[in-house]
């Protein structure tokens, strides 16, 4: 991996900490989340006339990415509802790398040098090392532990989905417009689905924060699109989820969240992994 994809990840992962940061915008999860996905379509909208049409080659990701996301948005909304932020958002993260190593490695024939491996496995020890201490303790419940592993499952699914989709797709750029238009307004169906035209209205009165959190988003994940077509997708999987070191500082400094000692441990276990992820 290359110091300028490698720099271009780290703010990503900045980016993808920042908007997570703005969930707490008032609303309950789901319709925070729903907000900024929301907001996304309309920027991608913007976006539209200056991209062409996806080649293809690409339509058959887009649509299976689609589902993905709108998945992974309506199991974190429910895991962060029966779950600590601090527990379920490290865990989530975490695990999703070793998924899309594993994925990759067989699937996709792509095989990253044993630093890059090493890499992977500190960063993922260091990110689940993070939610023994993230909540109100050790202990996590079991349908939080399920809608954590389930999250992952779906992060795992559609960054492999979208690696392939932008390589196929031959232009990264053009290829996070689309998946964001599609992205944001079939999570708007699913709201509805879920909580009927009702719950549109709620949705306008933050539509400021919804805006800035929607331009993280796509700037984040845009990214992260980008770099999988320049360096193994495994490798950029594992090094954007430095997002929950960022995720720490925000906490500390932003929102006043005590720093404990085995925060501190796993931080420089993250920040090794990220290391040994450049090298290799």
């Amino acid at each position: 991996m290359t110091t300028p994809v490698f720099l271009a990840v780290l703010a990503g992962a900045l980016m993808h900490a920042s908007w997570n940061a703005l969930v707490k915008v008032g609303l309950d999860r789901l319709l925070s989340i729903s907000l900024i996905q929301a907001a996304c379509a309309v920027i991608a909208l913007a976006g539209v006339a200056f991209v062409p049409l996806p080649q293809p080659a690409a339509w058959p990701w887009l649509a299976v990415s689609t589902l993905l996301h709108i998945g992974y948005n309506v199991f974190l909304a429910r895991a962060y509802r029966v779950g600590d932020l601090g527990q379920i958002y490290p865990i989530a993260r975490g695990c999703a790398p070793l998924l899309v190593t594993l994925i990759s490695v067989f699937a996709l024939s792509e095989h990253p040098s044993w630093i890059g491996y090493l890499g992977i496995a500190v960063l993922v020890l260091g990110i689940l090392c993070m939610a023994f201490r993230g909540g109100k303790g050790p202990r996590l419940e079991r349908a939080s532990l399920i809608n954590a592993l389930t999250t992952s499952v779906f992060i795992a699914g559609y960054t492999l989905a979208d690696g392939s989709g932008a390589r196929a797709n031959g232009d990264a750029i053009g290829y996070v417009v689309w998946l964001f238009l599609f992205d944001g307004f079939g999570m708007l169906l699913a709201l509805v689905a879920m909580r009927g035209v009702r719950a549109l209205p709620e949705l306008t009165r933050y539509w400021r924060v919804g805006l800035l959190g929607g331009a993280l988003s796509i700037g984040a994940y845009g990214i992260t699109i980008w770099a999988m077509t320049q360096a193994p997708i495994a490798l950029v999987a594992a090094l954007r989820e430095t997002s929950v070191l960022f995720a720490i500082a925000i906490g500390i400094v932003w929102l006043k969240e005590p720093l404990h000692r085995e925060r501190l441990l796993a931080g420089g276990l993250i920040l090794g992994g990220v290391i040994l992820a450049h090298w290799g």
